[in-house]
């Protein structure tokens, strides 16, 4: 039969709820805090930095950028850059046969010269895509030689923090927002439409479910609760950027790299080609720390985010790629409870602080490496969440459960003493008293017990319960309120000073293990006492400890002691202590470390030692202090 300590497995429940409250408490915050949106920008600069510590990916060969740069802006001698030479770029750049070209430069009004030409091009290029502005406060109209089908809107959107993690793919129309069918299409969805139709992959529109998919490719569209976000606008189909990692994700050239062509011209033959500006001096730039750019820290050219967005999307149709999304809200919240709970499970099994600690450091390293490798999945799960509630939890807890546990521990061997003083007490009770009484009894019962008999076994008795009075008395003394000398007597420190010298003189003499004690013929003791408020507990036990070392140097090293004298006796406001034996004196003046212990103990007193030799023979070993309150 399997015996089950009930008790032990309730214990350790109670003080595995007393230990998990305050993880649970804290977990509780932590969850109503992400609920209100306070944690977000955490959870964002996770984000940023999972897409950033991502491996590098292989330049894209279907996106070519051409950027105009601040060479080439001087080179052409004004900005902005007039519509001839914008339109000497387009026509170099379609002799290569591009699938699309995306010209990312606001043209609603005719910049001179060249505006003839620029219009030609615009009526003469199918697969040219140009820019507006829709949203306020400044929208921007057209280029009005463009048709609607050849428009793509220019908007991006921010978020708090400044920075751009999401991408607006589709927008209602400002004449009739109520129609779907007339819903605007974002420049990058414009150019990776272009893209996929090449491919033979059109764009499938749900209406009702407002769903944008490529064949089997659905574009996860971002809600207002989406991974780290809490009640962010989601008005449009948005979706968020999964940048291309790498420090080169699309190839780069010039104006006049095009003019001069100084390229290899199969790097546009059937690509997309989206032309921008480049240059600092006219500050296009989105913020972004989730791709790593050396030239410019925490900054894209726009050009490249529209990119990005474009590239994303005909990557995921053709080559799998994959697109950001994020669980529902229901599962991330028991997401972020069960990695909340796990330092508070670790603890139970562990039961040690150090082990907690280690297992916690190790688990949020493989949490962290778990969301980037998700990330590369195009998973974004809660980590921030999850590691603030293991780390605080892991830490906190481990300290305040360790404790508590350390407690309990204390509270069981102290519950075992009082058991084991119990069960002796009752021992030497049995072997004791009881056998007195019963002797006394057995013989009233047997025989006529003679009076001054039975008042001896009754003196006994008496002597005996009294004894056993003051064994429990002293055991149930804590640490600081009792002494145990070297003969084993424990000693009350709540009784007055001169009781307690008396019982270290008498316990002292009496130790076998005192070789020089054994021949003492004269004992002289003669112990003053002292008011209880000049001395504390721990006055006592150092008083205690100086007379029972003096003593122990005597039965040390006084060879041949005879007498030995124990004073105590107040003069004033003085309290002397003195020891004198007739034994051969001082030997060594060297210091051993039982008198650094006796000068050590004056010293706390604010007293005085001394220790010498007296004439004919002996030594004297005398304490002295004042008496204080």
């Amino acid at each position: 039969m399997v015996w089950v300590n009930w008790r032990k497995i309730h214990n350790e429940i109670k003080i595995l709820l007393l230990a998990s409250l305050p993880g649970t408490t804290f977990l509780t915050i932590v969850v109503i805090a992400r609920f209100y949106g306070f944690l977000q920008d955490f959870e964002l600069m996770a984000l940023d930095t999972f897409l950033r510590l991502r491996p590098g990916e292989a330049t894209d060969d279907k996106v070519v950028i051409v950027g105009i740069n601040e060479e080439d802006i001087r080179s052409v001698g004004k900005y902005p850059i007039p519509d001839r030479e914008i339109a000497a770029l387009i026509n170099e750049i379609e002799k290569h046969k591009p699938i699309a070209i995306g010209l990312d430069i606001v043209r609603d009004i005719p910049v001179e010269p060249g505006n003839k030409e620029l219009v030609e091009v615009f009526q003469n290029y199918k697969n040219l895509i140009g820019i507006e502005k829709l949203l306020p406060p400044d929208p921007i109209s057209p280029p009005p030689q463009l048709p609607p089908n050849q428009i793509g809107f220019s908007d991006t959107v921010v978020d708090k923090d400044s920075k751009y993690r999401r991408y607006l793919l589709s927008t209602p129309s400002a004449k009739n927002p109520q129609n779907p069918e007339e819903d605007k299409d974002s420049f990058g969805l414009k150019l990776a439409q272009a893209y996929l139709s090449h491919e033979g992959i059109n764009i499938e529109r749900e209406i009702i479910e407002y769903k944008i998919r490529f064949q089997t490719t659905e574009l996860p569209r971002f809600l207002a609760n989406t991974g780290g976000y809490i009640n962010a606008n989601d008005s449009g189909f948005k979706i968020l950027v999964n940048f291309r990692a790498g420090s080169k994700p699309f190839n780069f050239l010039s104006l006049n790299d095009i003019k001069n062509e100084n390229f290899n011209p199969r790097l546009l033959q059937g690509k997309i080609v989206i032309i921008g500006i480049a240059a600092t001096s006219v500050k296009d730039f989105v913020n972004t720390s989730a791709i790593v750019n050396e030239e410019k820290s925490g900054q894209i050219y726009g050009i490249e985010f529209h990119a990005h967005a474009c590239s994303q999307i005909i990557n995921a149709v053709i080559n799998g790629r994959p697109l950001l999304q994020a669980w529902s809200d229901e599962w991330e919240y028991i997401w972020i409870i069960i990695w909340g709970c796990y330092p508070i499970i670790i603890f139970w099994l562990t039961q040690s602080l150090w082990k907690n600690l280690l297992a916690v450091v190790i688990i949020a390293l493989a949490l962290f490496s778990l969301g980037l490798l998700l990330i590369s999945f195009g998973w974004w799960i809660p980590i921030a969440p999850s590691l603030l509630t293991l780390t605080i939890n892991g830490l906190g807890l481990s300290g305040f459960a360790f404790a508590l546990y350390k407690h309990n521990q204390l509270f069981q061997i102290q519950m075992n003493e009082r058991q084991n003083t119990i069960e002796r007490a009752f021992t030497v009770i049995h072997n004791g008293p009881l056998q007195t009484l019963a002797n006394v009894l057995r013989q009233m019962q047997t025989q006529d017990l003679p009076y001054q008999e039975l008042k001896s076994q009754l003196e006994k008795l008496n002597y005996e319960i009294r004894e056993i009075g003051e064994y429990l008395k002293l055991e149930a003394l804590s640490q600081d309120e009792s002494l145990r000398l070297g003969s084993g007597l424990k000693l009350d420190l709540k009784r007055p000073i001169h009781e307690l010298f008396y019982a270290v003189y008498t316990s002292t003499l009496e130790r076998h293990d005192l070789e020089y004690l054994k021949n003492v013929k004269l004992k002289i003791r003669t112990f003053e006492p002292v008011d209880d408020k000049y001395l504390s507990v721990n006055n006592k036990q150092e008083l205690c400890l100086f007379l029972e070392e003096a003593l122990c140097n005597v039965g040390k090293h006084a060879k041949g002691v005879k007498r030995i004298e124990a004073i105590g006796k107040k003069n004033e406001d003085l309290y002397i202590l003195k020891i004198q034996d007739n034994g051969p004196g001082v030997v060594s003046y060297v210091e051993n470390k039982g008198t650094k212990q006796l000068r050590n103990i004056a010293k706390n007193l604010g007293g005085d030692f001394k220790r010498e030799s007296i004439f004919p023979t002996g030594t004297m070993c005398e304490i002295s202090w004042k008496l204080r309150k």
